[in-house]
């Protein structure tokens, strides 16, 4: 079931109603919320509800056993084993056999290795992150145990974020399970603009930007020259920044019609001055989980500066690693993460660089990044790579005014003032509930009439 589809716009017109009826009643409310979340997930596959009550139940038995004398650091390592071991066998299982295989194929044992082949189930990486937060923000402290599984299980499988975040934290979630903001005219507002804007990014930007340009450039890089290489690269900034920033402008502003607030995921990533400050606006929820979690307990910026450094670059090279199974992931992690080391250290020598030339310099490095990113492997990474050097291409896309004007507002997106934002709030919270509704009616219409034919997946899906 995806976002911009009428069966999802049927589902949540529904569960939006139910909620409304059951708002006095707690329980009723949760319950319905929790089933509804797990017919969402089943509607992508049934077969994988199971083991997401599984991680909900290990991180809800955890979370009371860090609570309990003498069980505190079992019950934390063996919850964060088991539901990292869940994520490596479903979605690293099968990258790592391809290498075993690689490194054995000229030995006798190469005969004798078989697998299975694993089926990633969607959004596993993000309802992991959020199960293992769970216990650890109840072993720092920074919320007290559920006694009820169900509200733990409604945390991690909560719809609206559950397939490609935002990565909710507990401490920010749970304490609005009971005690929900009914949304009054702003909050109500506030949802119709984020929902058409992101509709705006998936279904039109970066939906038409992958069918006329990107996917045709990157299906054949052997066929691109400088120009349709350079327009791929740039589109392809566009695509993955609407798309994804989209799902999460969709997923707050649903979340916020429910009663419930999640933050800001996206803040104009691409008007970053430095590869930190680009990770700062990028994917949020990702980025400070990666810093709380994972950067910060393997030292920080404790030590010497080739450990400081060392630390960093491992620590994207695993965020690389989240985000799929394969070498150009990896690579990709690892060259941000050493980006931003040598960026540190010229901070430490009190280099600077003017704002507008830093701006300038992060885009180019974050766009060339997202070359391997975006590649089937490396020897098309290469390939896109060598276009630039090519005056002539066989299989380059047409470049057309529409391509060039997408291209366009997904930079304005990234530059303009959000003022307007702010502003269509405003005039919609001056509006009657039904004004509101009937304006979302319209606004999804005329998107669905303009968007192509089919359903095209959030690449987010696939991490």
């Amino acid at each position: 079931m995806v976002f911009p589809t009428l069966q999802f716009i049927g589902f949540f017109a529904v569960v939006l109603a139910l909620n409304g009826l059951f708002w006095n009643s707690n329980a009723l409310r949760k319950g319905m919320l929790l089933l509804a979340s797990y017919v969402f997930y089943a509607a992508w596959d049934p077969r994988f509800v199971l083991l997401m009550a599984f991680v909900s139940l290990v991180a809800w038995g955890a979370g009371l056993g860090v609570k309990v004398p003498g069980l505190r650091r079992l019950s934390k390592v063996l919850s964060i084993v088991a539901m990292l071991g869940v994520l490596a066998v479903f979605k690293y299982f099968d990258f790592f056999m391809f290498q075993l295989q690689a490194l054995l194929q000229d030995t006798a044992f190469a005969r004798d290795l078989t697998w299975m082949t694993v089926i990633l189930p969607v959004g596993i990486s993000f309802y992991t992150f959020q199960a293992i937060s769970y216990v650890m923000d109840v072993d720092r402290g920074h919320i007290t145990p559920c006694r009820n599984p169900f509200d733990v299980a409604l945390y991690i499988s909560f719809f609206p974020q559950l397939v490609a975040g935002p990565i909710v934290r507990a401490a920010h979630f749970l304490p609005q399970l009971d005690n929900p903001r009914r949304p009054d005219a702003v909050a109500r507002a506030t949802a119709v603009v984020l929902i058409l804007s992101g509709l705006f990014k998936k279904m039109v930007v970066a939906n038409y930007l992958s069918v006329m340009l990107v996917d045709p450039a990157f299906g054949l890089p052997d066929g691109q020259y400088w120009l349709s290489a350079l327009t791929a690269t740039l589109g392809y900034a566009i695509q993955i920044y609407c798309d994804f920033s989209g799902y999460s402008d969709i997923a707050i502003g649903v979340a916020l019609l429910l009663g419930y607030e999640f933050n800001r995921n996206f803040n104009q990533p691409y008007r970053a001055e430095s590869l930190r400050d680009f990770w700062q606006r990028w994917h949020i929820s990702l980025s400070t989980w990666i810093r709380d979690y994972l950067y910060i307990p393997m030292g920080g910026s404790k030590g010497g500066t080739v450990r400081r450094s060392f630390t960093l670059v491992l620590t994207m090279t695993l965020a690389g690693l989240w985000h799929g199974a394969g070498w150009n992931f990896i690579l990709w992690g690892f060259l941000h993460g050493a980006g931003q080391a040598i960026e540190r250290g010229f901070r430490g020598l009190g280099v600077a660089l003017p704002r507008l030339l830093g701006i300038v310099l992060t885009f180019a490095i974050v766009a060339a990044l997202w070359l391997p990113f975006r590649a089937h492997n490396f020897a098309d990474t290469l390939s896109m790579l060598a276009a630039f050097g090519k005056t002539e291409g066989y299989a380059a896309p047409e470049l057309t005014p529409t391509v060039w004007g997408l291209i366009a507002i997904g930079f304005a997106m990234n530059w303009l003032p959000l003022a307007w934002r702010d502003r269509a709030t405003m005039v919609l919270a001056r509006l009657a509930p039904e004004l509101q509704a009937l304006i979302l009616g319209i606004g999804i219409f005329a998107l669905f009439a303009t968007a192509q034919e089919g359903v095209a997946p959030f690449i987010y899906f696939q991490f």
